[in-house]
């Protein structure tokens, strides 16, 4: 019989054998999910996150939605489940799957060039075509900058703006990610299903997935239960804490830039839209998988996104993704039957970097005994 001392050792050891490790796949959901659930509150501590909304899909089946943390710092407001992410530009899925949509209505091409859709572009732009648009490589400006839109003017000043600028890159020859395609997009969206773009989603895509407290708007909207978003930047002050001191991040999405970041939506909600891509309920299966194909460039070689998806990966098995603004993201995983959705109110907080992590909990995890 080992001393006490030695005693004590072995347990631990033993212990730490049983203990299922954070970089590796669990054996059971619920192992899953409570190393879900401990992987995220210690990235909240790491990056100091205020709020976050987590939600896993697993064979078309939600199987964890959490919530953690605070909605709003100052007025120690709980982030529930009710409670609305800006997700930014992971939008532009939604704007994808819209076009697919439309193609499948058969309102639009994605072979075709914009100039059948929209009148009045200069004649640079005639010839780009939608899944160019869709796939960021259009070789156009893009109509914001650091410090907004470009013209330092109306959404129209801006629009008029762009339109003078030369090209940025031979139409095909590069990605280049900006929100003049999606601008684009959203304005041959209304053109097409004589519908503003917001309610032909809400129409088309919330509606059909049950996402009813949805919504679009920015950090100027009044959106009620829109969780405050926040950041770590330093301001430029001379205090001495200025680096680690979290304060309000404000944004602002131009109405018609909505297509390409406007969406306010709840983890939850997000999952059962994936939930409902995957069953064929917004389109069909076979479109689904065409739409996360990447966009060939002029060389043959894949872009970095599909039709409104930046692809992570393609081989040995796909991830396709949403995100937006630094602090939300959803990645699925057609090929193990899985989704991540986290979405989070601190910008720069990269859920992306962690969501590969999480998964890792779930691709070789079984459904527990007992379990509906």
């Amino acid at each position: 019989m080992p001393s006490g001392k030695y005693r004590v050792i072995t347990i631990i050891a033993a212990a730490l054998l049983w203990l299922p490790s954070l970089g590796t796949a669990a054996s059971t959901l619920d192992e899953a999910n409570e190393l879900t659930r401990q992987l995220i509150q210690r990235k909240m501590k790491e990056q100091r996150i205020p709020g976050v909304q987590v939600a896993i899909i697993k064979d078309d089946r939600i199987v964890l939605s959490e919530n953690y943390g605070l909605a709003n710092v100052e007025n120690r407001v709980s982030v529930t489940s009710s409670t609305l992410f800006p997700i930014n530009s992971a939008t532009k899925s939604f704007t994808g799957v819209a076009m697919m949509q439309l193609v499948e209505a058969g309102l639009v091409d994605l072979n075709a060039p914009v100039s059948r859709y929209l009148k009045d572009l200069p004649e640079a732009w005639r010839a780009i075509r939608i899944r160019q648009l869709l796939g960021h490589t259009s070789g156009l400006h893009d109509i914001v900058d650091q410090k907004g839109l470009i013209g330092g003017g109306t959404e129209l000043e801006a629009w008029n703006a762009v339109k003078t600028l030369s090209m940025d890159a031979p139409v095909g020859d590069r990605f280049s990610y900006n929100q003049t395609n999606y601008g684009l997009l959203a304005q041959i969206i209304t053109k097409q299903t004589k519908m503003p773009y917001e309610q032909y989603i809400a129409k088309r895509q919330f509606a059909v997935a049950k996402m009813s407290l949805s919504t679009f708007g920015d950090s100027y909207d009044l959106v009620p239960n829109a969780a405050t978003v926040y950041a770590t930047t330093p301001r430029g002050t001379l205090a001495k804490d200025d680096g680690n001191r979290l304060s309000k991040w404000i944004y602002e999405i131009p109405y018609s830039l909505w297509a390409g970041g406007g969406i306010q939506t709840t983890a939850d909600e997000v999952a059962h839209w994936i939930v409902a891509l995957s069953h064929g309920q917004l389109i069909s299966k076979a479109n689904v998988q065409t739409m996360w194909v990447p966009e060939k460039l002029n060389s043959g070689a894949d872009g970095d996104w599909a039709a409104g998806w930046p692809v992570l990966q393609t081989s040995p098995r796909r991830q396709v993704a949403g995100i937006g603004g630094a602090r939300a993201a959803f990645v699925v995983y057609p090929d193990d039957g899985l989704a991540i959705v986290v979405l989070t109110n601190l910008a720069g907080a990269n859920p992306q970097r962690f969501i590969a992590q999480i998964a890792e909990f779930y691709k070789r995890s079984k459904r527990s005994k007992g379990s509906d």
